[in-house]
């Protein structure tokens, strides 16, 4: 919360202390590795590939591709 000026009003402080001391760099971590994951799945989806062999077929098949043109 805060005032008119846009100034944290004293309670958002003690919130903030309070949040301080329940970070968990080891979480943060795992919450970091967890997005990433998701979002490789999600471009693999986009891309059709299942397996990261599929992965790196359809790399040698572009490379192949690219080298014909």
């Amino acid at each position: 919360m805060s005032d008119d000026k846009g100034r944290a009003a004293h309670g958002d402080e003690d919130d903030l202390e309070e949040d301080d001391e329940d970070f968990d760099p080891k979480e943060y971590e795992t919450m970091l590795e967890l997005e990433r994951l998701e979002s490789i799945e999600e471009e693999m989806a986009d891309l059709g590939v299942n397996t990261l062999d599929d992965v790196r077929r359809r790399i040698r098949e572009l490379h192949a591709r690219l080298d014909q043109e």
